[in-house]
């Protein structure tokens, strides 16, 4: 509310007005308490008040909380474009709660995404876990589902984990689904080099070359729900190192990317199963799916890196991506 100053050269009924405008609006003063303090009624100060409102002495500005994630979606688009779709959250809500809310929302949304004849790219992780158990049926005719990345480490072969996923997705949208059993992170870039020329893998890259859609969430090392690829026993102390002096902010499907969106010269690339992100980048529709503020960074990097046309995302996360004027003034 803002109210002009008072002049003695105003007429009576404005002076009032504004008198009374400041009292109430200002001052948290009541209606009667302003009425006795005029010596007048208390239907005179109502009408006081509308003559202020009605003459632009006071304008009232209503901050809704409902417009807020219409402004986040507009302002993403027009930052980044890319379409956003933001879930209201409240501030103070846990993460791993704030993920199963995104999540929610994002099974409840894939349907407009998924079609028939599609080839759909889907990478495993926590998020994905997330969504995957919130899906509903949409049967879709003809359309494939391939692992982005394998699952593989030296604990395990990741094959229950990985298609645990897949399959839920493949019941959920009626779609045959493509695993990739292969290492998620190969220990020497040879042995990847020599099984990517086999015909039977060769197969699974080129449905990856060709994707119509891929969803995927983002690894972050700085995540208070750990990124499956960072607490499953995927790397040991040296890559966690090398990630570190890389200026390595996150990942999609396995292949980590800088602040800057760049991912040139980051070794471990080279041993990663992912695609890398310029195959990514082919596929018309990139969907992220992503809750938690610890995962700020990898997200700005993602979108440098251009990966991105579609946003699924915690409000609380997404003001931290494009803050209001009132949020930069409170920091």
């Amino acid at each position: 509310m803002a109210a002009t100053n008072s002049a003695s050269s105003l007429p009576r009924r404005t002076r009032d007005a504004l008198l009374a405008a400041q009292m109430y609006y200002l001052q948290d003063l009541t209606m009667d308490t302003i009425a006795r303090e005029l010596g007048t009624s208390r239907s005179t100060v109502s009408r006081l008040l509308s003559h202020a409102r009605d003459t632009g002495l006071v304008e009232i500005t209503v901050h809704s909380p409902l417009e807020e994630p219409r402004r986040i979606e507009s302002e993403v688009r027009r930052r980044f474009g890319v379409t956003a779709h933001v879930v209201p959250t409240p501030d103070r809500m846990n993460e791993s709660d704030r993920l199963e809310r995104v999540a929610l929302t994002a099974a409840r949304i894939l349907g407009s995404f998924f079609d028939s004849n599609m080839n759909i790219g889907i990478a495993w992780g926590s998020t994905m876990t997330a969504i995957s158990r919130h899906l509903r049926s949409h049967p879709t005719h003809n359309s494939k589902i391939v692992q982005l990345n394998g699952a593989a480490n030296p604990h395990t072969t990741g094959l229950l984990y990985a298609s645990e996923i897949l399959d839920r997705f493949g019941r959920a949208f009626g779609m045959s689904v493509q695993q990739f059993p292969v290492p998620a992170i190969f220990d020497d870039p040879a042995t990847k080099e020599a099984l990517w020329r086999e015909r039977s893998i060769r197969r699974v890259l080129e449905m990856q070359r060709a994707l119509d859609v891929a969803l995927f969430g983002l690894g972050s090392p700085f995540s208070g729900v750990p990124s499956h690829v960072y607490s499953g026993g995927y790397l040991d102390e040296a890559d966690f190192r090398a990630l570190a002096e890389a200026g390595v902010v996150g990942d999609v499907a396995t292949v980590f990317f800088r602040a800057d969106g760049t991912d040139d010269g980051i070794a471990l690339n080279q041993r990663s199963s992912g695609p890398d992100l310029e195959t990514l980048r082919r596929a018309p529709r990139r969907i992220c799916v992503l809750a938690g503020e610890a995962k700020l960074a990898a997200l700005e990097g993602a979108l440098q890196a251009g990966l991105i046309t579609d946003l699924i995302i915690d409000a609380t996360t997404a003001r931290r991506l494009v803050p209001s004027d009132r949020d930069r003034a409170r920091r």
